[in-house]
């Protein structure tokens, strides 16, 4: 019996030992399929190409020709300056993100320029792809924003050479010479003009850039960076864009909101509405269409009817029945929508735009319901050529004169080669002139900069200049009766401040100056038909001072100028006197107070003789006064 329980003692041993052992093995030898997946080991084939493949997800490309496209593509890495060159950008040049699309739409409508012009001396330019577009859509799955033109497109040569030159020698040049004239407090703002950096303002919003092209000359290119290296290579898919540039960019998590379709479209009415190509963006609609209804959901959806009721529906339905039935039904359609569809007017010549054109314009751009109440549409030309349309409008605006001088005003809009630039301008207008709507665009500013930095363009100051001209010149044309009984009323102290701030146009400015005058009880007079009034030997233009015009014609020495008929002005508003005092003169003849001492009259040969026979006949009371009963206090 104890033979038998050793030997049983030694079976349960081995039978142990067996399932440790067993169980040793299934840990230690089992291949686990996720491994390199959960482990920081080496990966797997496919999750290269996975991985390879997320971080481009260009459309057309498998995960073979993406993980090719990586091994094969010619790197270049960026020199260290390139990491200053986006400070700059992000911190001096650009201060406002949204700036990226319209950076990148300008640059896509020079592309077109190019081609077009190309396709005056060349009948093959266009043949790859007879239109000229510009479209914009957005792919929230991948997180994608693509920009796509059908302009000139780039050569392998152009996409390392144009988008590689601020990473390149570019970079050192341009930071050397802006820290020569930084050290010598001179403006950099004509040297950031000259470099093309508005491509690079997609890395405001963009991890990763990707820009495929097609030049006739070439294949197509793919140029991929992230700010930090970029790479150039032949597009294994071959020719897909015909001719022509996509921009893609991988957004960052921060500006997501650029792919929704309503920001989108509000930034290119905002900034580029007015580009001579149309811009399209790819956008959904609800639409009601008609559909067949099939017979077994027909016969779900009605209910049972009454006998009798379908005894008297027998012959209707009988003359239906070769009709197919249909049920509206409201779907989703996608498709390109035009967003330009406003021409720049400013850009025809002024004698082929109707008036009706003008008012519809200027109601679209200045948000008016009114229309305006004189404009003027010209081309300035010489140091700066722009062309510009310029509006008064019917009334003044509300809160005209609310934080005057310091409230910035929106009413003139830069545009540079018709791409929006800003409408937040201190002084592209006087603070006179803050009422005058109008658009401005010029050929000759820089576009890459920001508007700190235009706002101190030397080219600015001459437009300025031209833009006072042109807006005093509009002024002076509007009819009299119109300009007594409207603009008068609604912007006559703007006009009296304009004398008073400005004064290399003073003189313009007081040829529109209008004030009540003794000469009429009604209407206002201007200082050249008053001087055209004044007497023969009168060399002052009399004025007098007053809260009211009542108040003033009952002055005494106003009465006393009246009877000897002189026309004396009167001032009624507190801007009234410091805008007199302000213009020493008018046209030779200096302003005289009435009611001040040293007040003379020329007097006729009559009057003279008058006085001096009573003079000789109160002389000896008059000296008697003097010298004896006032003596010490005359």
């Amino acid at each position: 019996m104890k033979r038998v329980w050793v030997i049983g003692l030694l079976f349960a041993l081995l039978a142990f030992a067996s399932v440790k052992a067993e169980d040793e093995l299934d840990i230690d030898g089992t291949v686990e399929e996720d491994l390199g997946k959960s482990r920081d080991g080496s990966k797997t084939d496919d999750e290269v190409v996975q991985r390879e493949e997320e971080a481009i997800q260009l459309d057309g490309l498998n995960a073979a020709q993406i993980k090719e496209l990586r091994e094969k593509s010619e790197k270049h890495v960026f020199q260290a300056e390139v990491n200053r060159m986006m400070k700059l950008i992000i911190n001096s040049l650009y201060k406002n993100k949204e700036i990226f699309l319209r950076e990148l739409i300008s640059n896509a409508s020079d592309a077109l320029d190019k081609i077009r012009l190309l396709s005056l001396t060349n009948d093959e330019a266009m043949a790859a792809n007879e239109e000229l577009t510009i479209k914009i859509k957005s792919d929230k799955e991948k997180n994608m924003l693509h920009i796509t033109d059908t302009g000139i497109g780039m050569t392998k040569e152009d996409l390392v050479k144009n988008l590689g030159t601020i990473a390149k020698s570019g970079t050192s040049e341009f930071l050397n010479k802006m820290t020569e004239m930084q050290d010598e407090n001179q403006s950099t703002s004509e040297l950031i003009g000259q470099f093309g950096v508005g491509f690079y303002s997609a890395f405001l919003v963009a991890d990763k850039v990707i820009v495929t092209s097609k030049h006739n000359n070439d294949t197509q290119q793919i140029w991929e960076s992230d700010s930090n290296q970029f790479s150039v290579i032949e597009d294994p898919r071959g020719d897909t864009l015909g001719r022509g540039t996509t921009i893609t960019l991988v957004l960052k998590e921060e500006a997501s909101d650029y792919l929704e379709l309503e920001t989108i479209k509000n930034l290119v009415k905002k900034y580029s509405q007015f580009i001579n190509f149309p811009i399209y963006v790819w956008a959904s609609k609800t639409e009601t269409v008609e559909e067949p209804i099939e017979d077994d959901a027909e016969a779900a959806e009605e209910p049972e009817k009454e006998a009798a009721e379908e005894e008297a529906e027998v012959e209707e339905e009988e003359e239906d029945k070769d009709k197919p039935k249909t049920k509206k039904v409201e779907k989703t359609v996608w498709d390109w929508e035009l967003m330009n569809d406003i021409k720049p007017i400013w850009q025809r010549p002024a004698k082929e735009v109707e008036e009706d054109e003008y008012k519809a314009f200027y109601k679209t751009f200045s948000k008016d319901s009114d229309d305006p109440l004189t404009h003027i549409h010209f081309t300035a030309e010489g140091e700066v050529t722009f062309k510009s349309i310029l509006f008064v409008p019917h009334s003044a605006p509300r809160g005209l004169f609310d934080e005057y001088g310091s409230k910035k005003n929106d009413f003139i809009k830069l545009f540079v080669r018709r791409v929006f630039i800003t409408d937040d301008f201190n002084d592209m207008m006087p603070k006179y002139l803050n009422f005058v709507k109008g658009v401005v665009d010029s050929d000759d500013l820089p576009l890459n900069v920001s508007r700190e930095t235009l706002q101190q363009h030397k080219l600015l100051k001459v437009i300025r200049k031209k833009l006072v001209r042109k807006t005093l010149d509009m002024i002076k044309k509007i009819a009299e009766e119109e300009y007594n009984d409207k603009f008068w009323k609604e912007f006559g102290t703007n006009i009296k401040l304009g004398v008073i701030e400005d004064h290399s146009n003073r003189t313009r400015l007081a040829k529109l100056l209008r004030f009540q005058t003794s000469n009429s009880e009604k209407d206002p007079a201007s200082l050249e038909q008053y001087v055209e009034r004044m007497k023969e030997k009168q060399d002052k233009i009399y004025f007098m001072a007053g809260t009211s015009r009542k108040e003033a014609e009952a002055s005494p020495f106003v009465e006393r100028l009246l009877k000897k008929g002189y026309e004396v002005i009167y001032l009624t508003e507190p801007v009234d006197e410091y805008c007199i005092q302000a213009l020493p003169e008018f046209d030779g003849k200096r302003f005289q107070n009435v009611a001040k001492e040293g007040v003379k009259f020329d007097e006729s040969e009559k009057g003279k003789e008058k006085r001096e026979a009573l003079e000789k006949e109160y002389e000896p009371l008059t000296t008697w006064l003097k010298d004896k009963a006032l003596k010490d206090k005359v």
